[in-house]
């Protein structure tokens, strides 16, 4: 909060003093009144129909708007050391997530015991009152003075990012995808699920047994979507690659196989359909708290790229980032430290993509390193550290100096920041969509999502 209250002692209140709060009704805060109080009404949940009107409404519930006069009573008058001894509360109107609303308070009388009683009230922007009461308070007897600098902040674990991905990709008519041996439950639902909210046409290529009893297990019926019946994982990954050569799908999707399978397909020097360009793997990650989406590259692929390599890394998230709808990407090359050590060879070959970018050898965003990752994403850091660029503390790229240390940074966000995260790979002819066993239903819907995305281009 970092800032100092100071109350107003008993003996200091008079008849008609007056103080007032203003505060944005969040969406978040519906979210967090939700969870401390219990009440799950969907009237008050963002995104929900409460009423059955066909409307999502995200209602301010009545306590949340009544509860910021207790604010203005504990911060501001009588304030700190302020004891609630009643209130009443008439709802004469109501407030939405994006509605300013000013909790105000007047002291209308005094008596023994330090009790102090308040006229109060809520107002909207527009002047109209949704809240009337009274208050009866016991003030302090003596000054205090508490700064809120400490108070702990509160993160919401949602994923809006994403969200927003989902609802734009949503737009676009869906990609025709080869589903490449979904001969397993959770490989072939989310395919299925990606379908049914238009994303991906799926044709399904393997073991047509194997799919089927995989479908029997789900309880779906796959009888609508066309099934090709390639036995082995190999042969059905060079079908599937054959069929992005002869335009009959433009991505492909792994279902239960092993990456490494799927890639030697794809870069087979007679027949595959890598591009000039290295492939690479990107995670997009939605980590709740910050105010854009976060690339990490390469975590799947590539496994100590060299400085040539990198550079094709690097130009592949670009080329993503700008389908993802971020127009000049701030690219951060990571190391253990921000300056240049002959010792730490990731280094040497952060400074040099640096320069490659400052020199137009790579393109379409600002890209800076070698950088930390604390002064990679945290402006506080990189003041601290007397850094001076326009990536540092706003990196939207992170950029890993080898795979060991990019599936690091992804599984961490994921499982200790609670971070929502959508893997493609990118670089070769179409986007190949890469899913975990341990993704849920809204990861595999946005790595669907951003293959799309990424197929129309970044005028979609």
């Amino acid at each position: 909060m970092n800032q100092i209250l100071k109350n107003v002692p008993f003996d200091q209140l008079t008849v008609g003093m007056e103080a007032e709060v203003s505060r944005l009704c969040r969406q978040d805060d519906l979210f967090v009144f939700a969870n401390s109080s219990g009440n799950l009404n969907p009237l008050h949940i963002p995104g929900e129909d409460g009423d059955g009107d066909g409307q999502p409404e995200a209602r301010a519930p009545g306590m949340w708007i009544g509860s910021l006069i207790s604010g203005v009573l504990g911060c501001q008058l009588p304030g700190p050391g302020s004891r609630y001894r009643a209130q009443t509360l008439r709802f004469v109107g109501e407030a939405q997530a994006g509605d300013t609303l000013t909790a105000k308070v007047r002291i209308v009388g005094k008596a023994d015991g330090n009790l102090v009683r308040f006229e109060t009230w809520v107002e909207r922007q527009d002047g109209v009152r949704i809240v009337e009461g009274e208050a009866e308070v016991e003030a302090p007897s003596v000054a205090i003075e508490y700064d809120a600098e400490d108070i702990p902040a509160l993160t919401v674990q949602r994923h809006v990012h994403f969200d927003r991905l989902l609802k734009q990709a949503g737009s676009l008519p869906a990609i025709r995808t080869a589903v490449i041996a979904p001969e397993e439950a959770d490989a072939l639902g989310g395919a299925l699920l990606a379908a049914q909210h238009t994303l991906i046409d799926p044709v399904l290529i393997g073991d047509a047994r194997l799919i089927a009893e995989a479908a029997g297990e789900i309880g779906e019926d796959i009888s609508r979507y066309p099934i090709v019946d390639v036995p082995g994982h190999r042969a059905a990954t060079a079908r599937a690659v054959d069929m992005v050569h002869s335009g009959d799908v433009s991505a492909l999707m792994k279902g239960h196989m092993h990456t490494s399978t799927l890639l030697s397909e794809v870069v087979r020097r007679d027949g595959g359909f890598r591009v000039s360009r290295l492939i690479s793997h990107v995670f997009v990650m939605d980590v709740p708290g910050l105010d854009h989406l976060l690339m990490v590259t390469d975590a799947a692929v590539n496994i100590s790229p060299d400085l040539k390599q990198k550079a094709d890394i690097v130009k592949n998230a670009i080329d993503l980032a700008h389908s993802l709808g971020l127009d000049d990407p701030r690219v951060a090359v990571l190391s253990a430290v921000e300056t240049v050590n002959p010792s730490i060879p990731s280094t040497l070959d952060a400074a040099a993509l640096a320069k490659m970018a400052e020199r137009g050898q790579i393109e379409g965003g600002k890209v800076d390193g070698p950088l930390a990752m604390d002064n990679a994403i945290n402006i506080g850091a990189a003041i601290t550290k007397g850094i001076r660029s326009e990536v540092a503390g706003r990196a939207e790229v992170l950029i890993a100096p080898n795979m060991e240390a990019g599936n690091m940074i992804a599984k961490e966000l994921s499982f200790l920041a609670h971070a929502e995260s959508a893997g493609i790979v990118v670089g070769a002819k179409c986007p190949i969509i890469l899913t975990s066993r341990a993704d849920d239903e809204k990861a595999r819907l946005t790595s669907c999502a951003v293959a799309a995305l990424h197929a129309a281009g970044p005028d979609s």
